[in-house]
């Protein structure tokens, strides 16, 4: 099979396979089973044939070579009385070699093209029965994109002009950049890739049939689904997209708050199938292809009821009476959480906000005390046990007390000893002067024993 260039276009062939029919010395063989070419263009599709040179002892002459794709009622008709080939076809046969040329060829021309010969013998004719298809199309060009980076300080991009019909190297092409024109060959080589530029080729007289425009990816489109308020426990998918031809891959990163960045997936969708409040933070996508990379990112917010609160007291340590304490309750929680402050044994609130502060605590503020915290999505609380102990001008007061204690109950007793010892010494002279007394008026006894004998003795006298 040939190739023949017309002014118009040009001829693009494929699986160059041959198929040999044989049949005691009749055969046709077709260079090509499937010819891809393009529309505008020529194309030749040729065959060779073999009959025997005499059959029962008769030379055999070949009496007529023709292709055809009709047949009707097994009459064949040749493609040259065609009325939709006139003037397009030519049968170029010699040496047992017969080639089709058809010219300014169409869409239509799209069929299974079988070559016929006939002799002058009785059984002398021979179809090609598995023909040639031929397939008209525009050229379909893509452009295949090889980037080198083996070493990284020259790194370069080879773009090649590609057909899904194989080309026939004779063609010329035309490269552009960003629509203008750069280059006139099969293959174009780029050091540097600029992220606004945009490469394409066509082949030259074809201009008409571009290939599709190659160009890095633009910044991508990131969206959240479902949209609106992410609650924490719900499932959100984020989703990545960039215009890019080629084709972009997809990378999501996040990146934590201290700037370390950790690679989530390799898909155009990530998914979070029960967001916590710890996803929270920024989230990026990366698109990239040979000719480069662009990237975006996207900040999730997740809502989340308050946690446990966290209590302070300060200042820190025993708390006396008289001073001034402050109390602080923090929740994480979002949005923001509304702090209320409970006494034990109370009905009503003690104080709201995330601070309270008691001044010139007494020993009555002591006691339990809950933090609650409350947002939209629920409430959670946490108790402290508040200890008041004596203040320092209670303690200055027991102090003094204690010391006039300890001072005045030794004075107080001593006095009390000194007042008795007095009144025993006052008592003591008196008793000896009452006895002074009785000593003048009474006569002296010896003793008292003595002194009653004396009466009795006396007594006796008298009655006798």
């Amino acid at each position: 099979m040939s190739v023949t260039a017309a002014a118009s276009g040009f001829v693009v062939l494929l699986l160059t396979v041959t198929v040999v029919q044989c049949e005691n010395g009749w055969d046709v063989s077709y260079t090509s089973t499937e010819i891809c070419a393009v529309r505008g263009s020529t194309v030749d599709i040729t065959c060779t044939y073999t009959y025997p040179s005499t059959v029962n002892n008769h030379d055999t002459t070949v009496q007529e070579t023709f292709w055809f794709i009709k047949e009707s009622n097994g009459i064949h008709v040749d493609l040259r009385t065609d009325p939709e080939y006139s003037g397009r076809v030519e049968n170029l046969c010699g040496n047992n070699k017969c080639t089709l040329r058809i010219s300014n060829l169409r869409e239509s021309d799209s069929a299974v093209y079988k070559f016929r010969f006939t002799t002058n013998q009785p059984t002398g004719s021979l179809t090609g029965s598995a023909g040639v298809t031929l397939s008209v199309t525009d050229p379909q060009l893509q452009v295949h994109v090889r980037r080198s980076t083996a070493n990284p300080s020259s790194t370069w991009t080879e773009l090649t002009c590609h057909s899904r019909c194989q080309l026939p190297d004779h063609l010329s092409y035309v490269w552009y950049n960003n629509n203008k024109p750069v280059g006139r060959k099969k293959y174009f080589h780029l050091r540097h890739f600029n992220p606004e530029d945009s490469y394409h080729c066509a082949i030259e007289g074809q201009e008409r049939f571009p290939s599709p425009t190659l160009y890095a990816p633009k910044p991508p489109s990131v969206s959240v689904s479902p949209s609106g308020e992410i609650m924490e426990g719900s499932s959100v998918t984020l989703t990545c997209s960039s215009d890019a031809n080629p084709a972009a891959k997809y990378t999501w990163y996040k990146r934590s708050g201290d700037k370390q960045v950790q690679r989530l997936s390799e898909e155009t969708q990530f998914v979070l199938s029960s967001i916590r409040s710890s996803d929270s933070g920024e989230y990026y996508c990366t698109a990239e292809n040979e000719l480069g990379r662009s990237s975006a990112n996207i900040f999730i917010t997740v809502t989340y009821a308050p946690k446990p609160p966290s209590v302070s007291v300060s200042p820190s340590g025993e708390i006396m009476e008289g001073s001034s304490v402050t109390l602080t309750c923090s929740s994480d929680a979002n949005p923001a959480a509304n702090y209320t402050w409970y006494k034990e044994d109370e009905d009503s609130p003690t104080a709201s906000g995330q601070i309270f502060t008691i001044t010139n605590i007494t020993a009555e503020h002591g006691g339990k005390y809950q933090c609650e915290a409350q947002n939209t999505h629920g409430r959670s609380n946490t108790t402290l046990h508040l200890t008041v102990g004596a203040g320092k001008s209670v303690m200055i007061m027991n102090i003094i007390r204690l010391t006039l204690v300890v001072v005045l109950v030794p004075v107080l007793v001593w006095t009390l000893w000194t007042r008795m010892k007095k009144t025993l010494s006052l008592k003591s002279e008196v008793n000896e002067a009452v006895e002074m007394i009785e000593s003048h008026n009474c006569p002296e006894y010896e003793n008292d024993a003595a002194a009653a004998q004396t009466e009795d003795t006396e007594e006796q006298e008298d009655l006798v």
